[in-house]
């Protein structure tokens, strides 16, 4: 099965995990061994240090396209790790170390998906980083959000078992699109961990907007194409989405 894999999600798999041990052992040494001025130094600085290390040592031996994965790996490894260590607090970091894990794992695990089910398309964009600008702006938001609650409303964001609930939704959403991924194969929501009721809102109507106008602009095409046959399965059969009808023919173009 390995030797199948390409070259580039080994690398990928080696630095995420190589990072991700690095970052744990930093963060986690005061925990384990007990805090001292010399390993207070190694918890706050060292995986910093040890990042700029390990980006100067992959610049220098790795070339084009696998450094480039195995840099963006390194960093989603350091992202995880950071996510676990403020997990294992028991205030309002707790649920952005919930959030750091999930957001790591998800692209990290977008990429290797890609490359064992589809390894020809597989590009740097697999990672999706670079998804879109509308979706850096909500992800921004978000943490902005986050981060203006967490000051003002500090309780807000230690209701743990909502939080909790978000994570097994987004397990539960990864595991059936990465189901998705493995059964086409070449053919092929983090909000309510960060307790954001703001952008909950804002990401609903805004989804629901896509829906709408894709409906429609797809039934359009599907009743000049089947005609009368789709017309009568329209009747029988809704969107399933609330509130969205989709294109009624002699409604003036209604939604």
């Amino acid at each position: 099965m390995m030797g199948n894999v390409s070259p580039a999600a080994k690398h990928a798999v080696l630095c995420f995990s190589l990072s991700c041990f690095v970052f744990i052992v930093s963060l986690f040494s005061s925990s384990v061994l007990g805090f001292t001025s010399e390993l207070w130094a190694l918890t706050y600085w060292g995986p910093g240090l040890y990042f700029c290390l390990f980006n100067f040592v992959l610049r220098y031996s790795l070339k084009g396209f696998t450094y480039d994965v195995a840099v963006r790996s390194a960093f989603l490894g350091s992202v995880f790790a950071t996510g676990l260590y403020f997990a294992t607090y028991d205030n309002s970091y707790h649920i952005f170390g919930l959030y750091a894990m999930a957001f790591s794992m998800f692209h990290f695990s977008e990429f290797l998906s890609v490359a064992l089910t589809n390894p020809k398309t597989l590009t740097v964009d697999s990672f999706i980083l670079n998804h879109s600008v509308q979706y850096w702006v909500a992800a921004v938001s978000s943490w902005v959000e986050a981060a203006i609650e967490n000051y003002f409303f500090p309780d807000m964001k230690t209701v743990f078992w909502l939080s909790h609930i978000g994570v097994v939704m987004c397990v539960v959403g990864e595991v059936m699109r990465k189901m998705a991924m493995f059964t086409a194969k070449t053919n092929f929501n983090h909000l309510i961990i960060l307790l954001n009721p703001i952008c909950v809102i804002i990401y609903t109507l805004v989804s629901w907007t896509f829906f709408r106008e894709r409906i429609f602009a797809e039934e359009m095409f599907l009743i000049s194409f089947f005609g009368t046959q789709y017309l009568d399965y329209q009747k029988k059969v809704g969107t399933g989405l609330p509130f969205i009808r989709g294109y009624i023919p002699g409604l003036n173009g209604a939604w």
